[in-house]
Parts: structure tokens; C-alpha cells; sequence
């Protein structure tokens, strides 16, 4: 192992991390503003799609939000046609959001950028390095209470 002072700060996965993350991050919402949105709107209609909440204080907790936010992103989502706010049966006082058809469309859309993003972005990794990054990213996640890749292959 090696001294910390022989460790340059840019030689850190930290530091990886976050530039690669701010590079992928804006070039993703470069993509995404062709559809008026960006990457926390398609993050909650993936939440809407995945059946992982409904309740916009549920939603709030698992993209680690301010539920104050989760209403922005749903009153734009709402404008544009893409989920639909319903009362809940089992408590009138509550509402929950639903996935429309438009809803899933763009998030197809946009799932379909980020592959697109993904594969140029490991265009210089042979398949085995690109599955070992995939399996990487997945023990990280897993490790941190973020979802994961769910192919049993993988």
C-alpha cells in the first residue's frame, strides 16, 4: 500500500469519479433538454416505472430528495403529460403519482440516450472490461443502497 504523500489527488477514485461524473452528467442533460428535461425528471419517472413508490414523500426517500422537490419535478412532469397525480383510495388525504403512456415514451427515450451515452463512453473498453466495469458499478451501488443491474447473468 502505498503512502498517503505518495498518492497524487488526481490519482484518486474520488477524483475520478467526480469529474467522469460531472462529464457524464452534463453531457446526459445535454441530451435529455431536447425532451425538457433532465436527469432527476427521468429519474422519477424511472421510480414511477419500477412500482418502487408512489407517494411523493416515498418518492422523496428513495432519490434522496427534498419532497419539495419530487412536487417541482412531478408539477413539470404533470404540464408535460407524463405522470398524473390520483387521489390514493386507502387515504383520501394523499396523493399518488402515475406513470402515463407519454410518461413511459419519454422515459424510453431517454433510457435510450443513456445507452447511447454509455456506449460511447466505453468505446475504448474490450467487452470483458465493459461487463467488469458493469459488475463494478453494481457492487458499488449494491453497497450503498443504490439499485443495481438486475441480469441474472451479470
Amino acid at each position: 500500500m502505498s503512502a498517503v504523500n505518495d498518492v497524487k489527488w488526481v490519482e484518486t477514485l474520488t477524483f475520478r469519479f467526480g469529474v467522469l461524473g460531472a462529464l457524464v452528467a452534463d453531457r446526459y442533460a445535454q441530451e435529455l433538454a431536447e425532451h425538457g428535461l433532465k436527469p432527476k425528471h427521468v429519474g422519477l419517472l424511472g421510480v414511477l416505472d419500477a412500482g418502487l413508490g408512489a407517494s411523493q414523500l416515498e418518492i422523496a426517500k428513495l432519490m434522496r430528495v427534498a419532497p419539495s422537490l419530487v412536487v417541482s419535478l412531478a408539477d413539470h412532469l404533470e404540464a408535460a403529460g407524463a405522470v398524473e397525480r390520483l387521489r390514493d383510495p386507502a387515504d383520501r388525504r394523499r396523493q399518488v403519482l402515475s406513470l402515463t403512456d407519454r410518461g413511459r415514451d419519454l422515459l424510453a427515450r431517454c433510457t435510450a440516450r443513456a445507452l447511447a451515452l454509455d456506449a460511447e463512453l466505453t468505446a475504448g473498453l474490450t467487452p470483458a472490461q465493459q461487463a467488469a466495469l458493469g459488475a463494478a458499478f453494481d457492487r458499488l451501488a449494491a453497497a450503498h443502497g443504490l439499485p443495481v443491474h438486475e441480469d441474472p447473468a451479470h
